[in-house]
């Protein structure tokens, strides 16, 4: 059936960002738990080598709940509308992990009951939090016209880079004002407990507001604003469609490899490398460890501001894949850095630069992708499976991580080194890639 379809209204700047303005909160949740997750394994005592295998349930769970929570969300028609429920349930079950999570040492298990419980609120954690901020993206699609989504989506971007900052800086600040940075053996800080607690309030308030400000539109104000066809696209299945999938798919997606590959082994031993370098010591029980898991948010921040600036120059340059190669190689360059500098404050060097690739990371990939794929259809589909090159180098990364780790001489500080190569070779892959103008 035809519909004839009604132009989507302008919105206000204020609707645009009551639209985004939970992705603040969800984001706080998102960096609290990058920048702290093997902090908290490896203070309730998991061993190094074993580190990188809590880290395949983050993207693992990603790539199951955002194909799911998009499919049933364009199913869902309440009162409370089609998107929000979804946001609002995510949120609630986000801020019930948030606060047990950091209190898993604290539940008399034994080490390996502990182990097998943070293992199952990190699933939990990311789970919800993938279920609550897919919402954010598709209530922009739903509502925001073609002219203002550029704008709906910069709020967004600009919401999701202050609500990072704000997560990576908590511990320290807690610490900063009073709070211990040191705990018994197998127990997490209180700085670290208190930051996980003010980010769900943070979170489920940020939630709340926008539940309140923003109402969806019925389904028959739906159909009067956007295109509801019969094609059956649904009939070409995900393999006939990477058959014929540009070469271009593919060759970003390499880049992308070694790119997303190298980001999970910071993750996992960025906290361990800084402690190591500038502190002397991979002890947990130390004050000089949990110092370094403080300062580690802090230079997780810089990494994000440093991100943002780079990502407006970028615009200005011409060739978009000498900027994805150069700004990769800057990432890689910070990633060597890391081992060298023995003095914290010269560790926002290194942070600095990694920005510069993970503007690029953000970017680049999707611009390449889409231009590509101009005239082969099932754009959503494509894109849906392009997601699976974030998160299966992630997989593969933390599958391989203890072996790596093992072959560098089990120093967490070296891992930096192995993300740096894995960098370098994302960016002499982009001369592969073909740019379609």
């Amino acid at each position: 059936m035809n519909y004839e379809l009604k132009t989507k209204p302008n919105l206000s700047f204020w609707k645009l960002w009551n639209l985004s303005f939970g992705f603040f909160g969800v984001q706080i949740a998102y960096a609290l738990q990058s920048a702290n997750v093997s902090r908290i394994f490896r203070t309730l005592g998991a061993d190094p080598h074993d580190l990188s295998y809590f880290w395949i349930l983050p993207p693992l769970m990603g790539m199951i709940v955002q194909p799911i929570v998009g499919t049933l969300s364009d199913r869902t028609w309440t009162r409370f509308g089609r998107r929000i429920p979804y946001l609002f349930i995510g949120a609630a079950v986000a801020v019930a992990v948030m606060c047990l999570l950091p209190n898993s040492g604290s539940l008399g298990l034994g080490l390996s009951a502990v182990m097998v419980f943070g293992l199952l609120m990190l699933m939990l954690l990311d789970t919800s939090i993938n279920m609550a901020m897919q919402p954010f993206k598709m209530l922009v699609g739903d509502m925001v016209n073609e002219q203002q989504k550029a704008k709906a989506y910069s709020i967004q971007s600009f919401l999701c880079n202050a609500g990072s900052v704000v997560g990576f800086l908590f511990p320290f600040l807690f610490t900063w004002i009073g709070l211990s940075n040191v705990a018994p053996e197998g127990i997490v800080p209180d700085s670290v407990i208190w930051s996980f607690y003010v980010g769900a309030a943070i979170l489920i308030l940020c939630v709340i507001y926008t539940v309140m400000k923003v109402k969806e539109w019925d389904p028959q104000e739906y159909r009067a604003y956007n295109p509801v066809t019969e094609e059956k696209e649904d009939k070409a299945n995900w393999f006939a469609l990477l058959k014929n999938a540009p070469s271009t798919f593919w060759k970003v997606g390499l880049v992308q490899f070694f790119c997303w590959a190298g980001m999970l082994y910071m993750w996992t031993y960025v906290v361990d490398a800084v402690s190591e370098t500038v502190w002397g010591t991979t002890d947990p029980a130390t004050e000089a460890y949990q110092t370094a898991g403080n300062w580690t948010g802090v230079l997780y921040a810089i990494q994000a501001m440093g991100s943002v600036v780079w990502a407006a120059t970028l615009t200005r340059f011409k060739n978009a894949k000498a900027a994805y190669a150069l700004s990769l190689l800057l990432g890689g360059l910070g990633f060597a850095l890391i081992p060298f500098c023995a003095d914290q404050y010269l560790q926002i060097v290194p942070f600095l630069l990694i920005g510069c690739g993970w503007a690029a990371m953000l970017a680049m990939p999707f611009t390449f992708v889409t231009n590509a794929l101009q005239g082969y259809g099932h754009m959503g589909a494509y894109l849906g499976l392009f997601n699976c090159t974030i998160c299966l180098p992630q997989i593969i990364a933390a599958v391989c991580g203890k072996h790596i780790l093992t072959l560098v001489g089990s120093h967490q500080s070296s891992m930096m080194l192995v993300a740096a190569v894995l960098f370098f070779l994302g960016a002499v892959s982009v001369s592969a890639i073909k740019e379609k103008r």
